[in-house]
This record gives structure tokens, C-alpha cells and sequence, in this order.
């Protein structure tokens, strides 16, 4: 159970969410779960969910290793695995997904292989064959050295504001109307 225990107390490493998440429970479900302390390996089978926070992870299967009581590797595996937090000081949660999600804990580094796609609810996204993201460093690097492994990116325009020329819209209020002046009489000339 102390491998259990650590597993618990370590997971939150995945991502950079909102501090907050650190302090909050996390929840486990899955069909079948095995723990094999002595080889330091524990086992999470079938509709795999984590939670903790913002932080929600789903996926077939989710492999956690761990030495000296440490976590080195942990794997999330499905048909796509996914990941969802909302990051410190954003209103719109990042997601990820793709066949495998690996997290090497020594070089604080996320490995998204197989139809990997990471996006955030605004409309950024981008998709590669591999993406690997330093949480350290945050920064991601996307494709392949060898070549045939294109990259996508998609960026959302920032809307336009209204400018100062343009007319007001309908909907605004209309002003007073201005008030409604009588002529001036005539003034007489002499002939």
C-alpha cells in the first residue's frame, strides 16, 4: 500500500495546472488494479479515470514505475488517452490526447505519441505524430528528425474591436433628439 500511497501523493507532477489542484484529493477508478511493490510497478485496467482538481485523465490503461520510492515513469494508454486542466492564470482548460501519454519524471518531460493532439477551448491547437513537452522549460516540440510526420498548427484570429469611425450599432441608445428651433422672422427692409 505504500506504493499506492506515493502514487497518490506524486501524479499531480503530470501537468501544470492551478496550484491548487496539488492540495486536492485524488481519485482513481478503473476495473482492475494490481501492485506489484517489490518490482515497483502498479497496474490500472479498464475505463482508467484520475482526477484531481482540474486535472482529469482517462485512458484503457495506466502504468506507474516507480524506484526508491520515486516515480520514474508513468503511462497512460487508450483509444485515445486523455488529459484535461485548466493551467494557473488561464479561463480555459488545455486538453490532450493520443494512443500513449508517457511522463518521465527525472527529465520533467510528457511524451504524447500516436495521433497526439494538444488543444485549449479558445481554438489553439496542435497535432503531430509526437509531441514532447518539457514541463520544466515549457516548451513542446512537435514531429519527427526522420521526416513524413507533418505538423499542424491552428491559431484563431483575435476579434476585431469596433473602431472609433465606425457608426454605432442599432442597438445603442438613441440620444435625445436635438431641440427644434423656429425660424427667425423676417426682418423688414425699407424700399
Amino acid at each position: 500500500m505504500r506504493l499506492t500511497a506515493l502514487l497518490l501523493l506524486c501524479l499531480p507532477a503530470l501537468a501544470h495546472g492551478l496550484a491548487a489542484d496539488r492540495d486536492q484529493p485524488i481519485t482513481i477508478e478503473a476495473d482492475k488494479a494490481t501492485f506489484k511493490e517489490k518490482e515497483g510497478v502498479s497496474l490500472y485496467e479498464g475505463n482508467v479515470y484520475l482526477t484531481q482538481g482540474t486535472l482529469k485523465l482517462h485512458g484503457d490503461t495506466m502504468t506507474v514505475y516507480t524506484k526508491d520510492d520515486h516515480i520514474e515513469k508513468a503511462v497512460l494508454t487508450g483509444a485515445p488517452a486523455t488529459a484535461v486542466q485548466r493551467p494557473d492564470g488561464q479561463d480555459i482548460d488545455q486538453h490532450a490526447e493520443a494512443q500513449r501519454m508517457e511522463y518521465q519524471a527525472a527529465g520533467g518531460l510528457m511524451t504524447l505519441l500516436g495521433a497526439a493532439r494538444v488543444w485549449q477551448t479558445d481554438g489553439k491547437e496542435l497535432r503531430s505524430e509526437k509531441i514532447i513537452y518539457d514541463i520544466t522549460k515549457n516548451t513542446a516540440n512537435a514531429g519527427s528528425s526522420t521526416g513524413g510526420d507533418r505538423v499542424h498548427i491552428t491559431l484563431q484570429p483575435k476579434p476585431k474591436e469596433p473602431q472609433a469611425s465606425e457608426p454605432a450599432s442599432a442597438s445603442a441608445p438613441a440620444s435625445a433628439p436635438a431641440p427644434v428651433r423656429e425660424p427667425a422672422p423676417a426682418k423688414e427692409t425699407a424700399p
